[in-house]
């Protein structure tokens, strides 16, 4: 139980550091082009945790 719970909170850990990354990459080199793809990057991860990390599918790799 505990295990799961280290590993949802580094999952959500881990989202939060790549969205800040990217957040000041588009802050500091701010064209259209590199706004979507750091949309289309940060809601693949996001749907990645919400669908894997947080226990809503379950991961058959």
């Amino acid at each position: 139980m505990e295990n799961t719970l280290m590993n949802r909170v580094m999952a959500l850990l881990a989202f939060v550091i790549l969205a800040g990354f990217v957040g000041i990459l588009v802050a500091y080199v701010p064209r259209w082009d590199l706004g979507i793809m750091v949309a289309i990057c940060v809601a693949l991860a996001g749907w990645d945790i919400w669908h894997v990390a947080m226990g809503h599918k379950e991961d058959k790799h």
